[in-house]
This record gives structure tokens, sequence and C-alpha cells, in this order.
């Protein structure tokens, strides 16, 4: 919810007003930027939903700096977070294998992931993100004087923590 670019109330025909207010208010402290709707019987903004490209790595940074850097904490109802961080470049071919398995596996556990990969050959960060078994990859800005890090945060419930670390750092590039 922290870092969702639209949010829905549905049931809100169920509650009284105050009820959908105070909600309202709560989610604007967890998350600020998002819009927020009411969904009436399923009735939801379609065209405000789709193909909104939301995900701004700057723009969450200014809003939490330590949003790469916070490497492990616990959420409600048993979902965990972690990140992987590595400074040597990827293989592109080898992470685009480990990911389709790791979605084909583990994809309705992983809630969200998302971060800035160092991949070989490049001179451009790619910013990738994926909610359960959705993921995709984008070219992002030119790295500049700054270190070049793959920075990867993971939330989800029951993930195999250890298992995608080792998954991740197979794919260190030989060639660079």
């Amino acid at each position: 919810m922290g870092f969702a670019d639209r949010i829905l109330i549905s049931k809100s025909d169920l509650v009284a007003v105050d009820e959908i207010s105070a909600l309202r208010s709560r989610l604007i402290r967890m998350n600020p930027r998002a819009q927020i709707a009411l969904a009436q019987h399923g009735d939801a903004p379609i065209a405000s939903l789709l193909d909104v490209y939301g995900f701004k790595l700057d723009a969450i940074l200014e809003i939490e700096p330590d949003f790469l850097t916070d490497v492990e904490h616990e959420h409600d109802d048993d979902v965990t977070s972690f990140v992987f961080r590595e400074s040597r470049p990827l293989d592109l071919m080898q992470l685009e294998r480990l990911f389709s398995q790791v979605v084909a596996d583990y994809g309705p556990q992983m809630l969200r992931y998302k971060g800035i990969l160092n991949i070989a050959g490049t001179d451009k960060r790619v910013v990738f993100q994926g909610v359960h078994m959705l993921m995709g990859a984008v070219d992002g800005q030119d790295w500049a004087e700054e270190a070049r890090e793959t920075k990867i945060v993971f939330i989800g419930k029951n993930l195999p923590k250890e298992k995608l670390i080792t998954g991740l750092r197979a794919c260190i590039s030989s060639s660079d």
C-alpha cells in the first residue's frame, strides 16, 4: 500500500461515511502520492487505473530516501522483505532465466519486487519491478559518477530468501 500508484476503496456502501473518511486519512498518511477512488459494486474508473506508468524510483526516493537501503523488516500478516545488493554486473540472459523460474515457482507469494539492475554491457540503469507473476523492466538513466550497484527489494510471504540470493549471485556476469 505504501508505494501503490492507485488505491481503490471497495464496499464503501456498507460502512458509515465517517469510517470511509478515517480510512482515506489513514491511506493518505501511508501513501501521500497515490490517487484514491471509491469503487461501487465493482465499478471502478478503469481509464485511471491502467497504463499509468506510475513507478518512479526518483519520486519514491524523495519521499523515502532509505527505500533501497532498508535491508529487512517485518510486516503484518507474515509478510517479510529483504534487499539483494551486488556491485558486480549481472548477466541479462541468466537473470531472465532465473526470474522466469522464480515467478513460476513462487509468483503468488511474491507481493512486490523492484529495484535497479546493473546489467553487463549497458551504460544505463535498468529499472525493474514486479507484482506476483507480472514483471517488467525499462532502461533508466545512464550510470553517473555513483557506484554501479544492483539493488532489488523483495516483499512477499514465505519467500525462499537464501535460494533467491544464491540464484541472483549465480547471475553475476563473467564477462565484466
